[in-house]
């Protein structure tokens, strides 16, 4: 009997690992189309129209629906009744269909259409959404822009779907063993997808003669065809599991709505919650700035033509070489011996160092940018592992906050004084991208982790949901707050734009961003003051955040 149990596919590292893998390399696609037009804001502006404004209404529109449409808390309400590997599925369905609408949006079949007349003369108000200031579309928004965002709405469906029911999956395949690790992994494999999104977007737009912004957006539709597939292999492995334990999570203690008030009567939930959406309002809209931001800062000098650094080769080259960094990063972590684990270390930290050194001779702001995640890769699996054998979830979600501040106030002050100083900016900009990543890497590593210690395993799925709906409201806001507060702080560049006098691409590069980084740096303070409140909240009521998973 006892060699029964041990065969379940639960009960195999390699299995749950694999299925693991199975959900980050689906969320790994979905993270690189989030972010496929961040690292050509200049080119979108260059080529069709979209000034601050409209692309941080396109932007912002991604959770739309999620936010008013309270989607996310169906989504929720599906993965409880439903069970993971449907909502898996389900999910990856609805980002392909939003990311193709996308890509048709931004493609030039689009320009001169029939469609693109309608969103011309449509949509330019939209009845109590436009008195409350939070309509997704404006009078003078350029119809590319429109239609991307209602298919980036769609997509934000499913993204943040495939969200919740990947932190569900990691539950039911790794509950009472590594959960803080995998979760860390997950997040660490999936922020990849940033920086590689922030490397071959600008390189397929600019690929060829002729810079064409829908060949980046193809290639993200291509990944999500890949996702939709993966999805599809999970399903089977999570119905083989089902088969062999027995378990029906669809069919067990039924969702009930006032399992909802259950949850939001906790404080300890709402604490979590209102981190969750400080913490993330402060880096997910950043990053979609973050190319144009440096590019307003930095003194950059493009290489020749004809040299190596300009080729479409050193693309390839210095994505070879963040793969070594994260594998070998990565890799480290779960080495025995001494000898592997610190060999393993030195080739990642020198081909980091090569990268970097690569990104420099390239003088490019994307490429400088795409180390974001890189250190996140390195240490999220070390802080997972912390948690699950240590505990101090808390107190890393205090660190995280200090580090926040500390990285967006660099942005804000430190950087623009190297304006001019081309070795100076770039390794600021490095050294400070780094350890923001870093901070990112101590959200997945304490916070997720710690929601099943607050409600009850049949609501784990709808606690989740919950959560992502309150940190879709600033991922919602805060794109078109720094959208707005740019050209609100550059009147400058706008009324240059109106009268002719300075061309979209000096405009594109000529921002001042220091007001939108203090704004997110006041988000990291807020997030401070929280984390020291769930420590107290912590000891007295005894939830358990400080300690670890494993015992």
């Amino acid at each position: 009997m006892t060699e029964t149990i041990q065969k379940t596919l639960r009960d195999s590292a390699a299995m749950r690992w694999t299925a693991l893998l199975l959900l980050a390399l689906a969320m790994f696609c979905s993270y690189i189309f989030m972010d496929i037009l961040s690292p050509i804001k200049d080119l979108m502006q260059e080529t069709r129209g979209w000034d601050s404004t409209a692309f941080g209404t396109m932007q912002g529109s991604e959770v739309f629906l999620n936010v008013f449409a309270f989607f996310l808390i169906f989504a929720g309400i599906i993965l409880d009744k439903m069970g993971v590997r449907f909502t898996a599925v389900l999910s990856a369905a609805v980002m392909l269909i939003g990311a193709v609408i996308k890509w048709y949006a931004v493609s030039e079949s689009f320009m001169g259409s029939g469609l693109e007349a309608w969103f011309n003369t449509h949509l330019n108000y939209i009845p109590l959404f436009d008195e409350l200031g939070v309509a997704p579309f404006y009078n003078g928004m350029p119809a590319s822009a429109k239609f991307a965002a209602c298919g980036f709405m769609i997509f934000g469906c499913g993204c943040e779907m495939a969200g919740i029911t990947v932190s569900r999956g990691i539950v039911k395949w790794f509950k009472g063993r590594e959960m803080a690790l995998a979760m860390g992994s997950e997040m660490a494999l999936a922020r990849l997808g940033v920086a590689t999104c922030m490397i071959f977007s600008p390189f397929f737009a600019r690929l060829g003669d002729q810079v064409s912004v829908s060949r980046s957006v193809a290639f993200g539709v291509v990944l999500m065809c890949i996702a939709l597939i993966m999805t599809i292999v999970y399903f089977v492995m999570d119905q083989k599991l089902d088969a062999q334990t027995g378990e029906a999570e669809e069919k067990d203690d039924p969702f009930k709505v006032s399992d909802i008030g259950k949850i939001l009567t906790d404080g300890g939930f709402w604490i979590v919650a209102l981190l969750c959406v400080l913490y993330y309002s402060a880096i997910f809209p950043f990053q979609k700035y973050a190319v144009n931001m440096l590019q307003c800062n930095l003194t950059l000098v493009p290489p020749a033509p004809d040299s190596f650094w300009a080729s479409s080769s050193v693309t390839i080259v210095q994505y070879i070489i963040m793969l070594v960094v994260a594998a070998a990063g990565f890799a480290s972590n779960f080495q025995k011996k001494a000898g592997m684990k610190y060999g393993l270390l030195g080739i990642s930290i020198v081909a980091l160092i090569t990268y970097c050194v690569m990104g420099y001779m390239r003088q490019s702001a994307e490429s400088v940018f795409a180390v974001f995640p890189l250190l996140a890769v390195l240490i999220t699996p070390i802080l997972g592992s912390y948690v699950d054998h240590k505990g101090k979830a808390a107190s890393m979600l205090v660190l995280g906050s200090v580090l926040l501040i500390a990285c967006h106030l660099t942005f804000a002050f430190i950087l623009p004084m190297f304006k001019g100083n081309v070795i100076g900016g770039v390794a600021v900009a490095y050294i400070t991208i780094l350890v923001l990543g870093a901070s990112f890497s101590l959200v997945p590593a304490s916070l997720w982790p710690s929601v099943p210690k607050l409600v009850e395993p049949k609501i784990i799925g709808s606690a989740y949901a919950l959560i992502f709906w309150i940190q879709n409201i600033g991922l919602w806001l805060f794109p078109l707050l720094i959208g707005k507060v740019l050209d609100k702080t550059n009147p400058d560049i706008v009324n240059g734009l109106a009268n002719g006098t300075i061309t979209p691409e000096q405009a594109a590069v000529g921002y001042d961003y220091t007001a939108p980084l203090v704004m997110l740096a006041g988000l990291g303070v807020a997030a401070l003051l929280l984390g020291f409140l769930l420590k107290v909240v912590d000891k007295k009521k005894g939830l358990g955040l400080e300690e670890p998973n494993i015992k």
